[in-house]
């Protein structure tokens, strides 16, 4: 598997005393999701946590140890990061940028789902 196990199962054992919350796990692009009540929430990649949180403390987080810009195709994904292991090693460290996670989770918007279309068979 492309992302830490060890990693993923830290993040499923601080979820699972979270209460009144649904956790989805869904690998997707070498990436573990952990979905919460159906929106993306924290990711493990790699030996990474990546974040989804309030783009509106994209500066403040930035400032903290192990950030890492979240890039794709050139473009900087606000309110998305990667953080590094040295960023979470501390029990406290990693519950503040989880709690960060799970803050945002509870006012973010479900992300489009692509359109499928319906085959009838005749």
């Amino acid at each position: 598997m492309a992302y830490n196990e060890a990693l993923a199962n830290r993040v499923r054992e601080f979820l699972a005393e979270v209460p009144q919350i649904e956790v989805e796990e869904k690998e997707m692009f070498a990436v573990l999701n952990f979905m919460v009540n159906g929106k993306t929430c924290v990711c493990v990649s790699n030996e990474n946590l990546m974040l989804r949180f309030d783009p509106d403390l994209q500066e403040e987080l930035s400032q903290h140890t192990g950030y890492e810009t979240m890039l794709m195709k050139g473009k900087t994904y606000k309110g998305y990061c990667y953080i590094t292991p040295e960023g979470f090693k501390q029990k406290k460290d990693f519950a503040y940028l989880i709690n960060l996670c799970l803050d945002y989770n509870k006012v973010s918007k479900k992300n489009k789902k692509a359109k499928t279309t319906k085959t009838t068979r005749h």
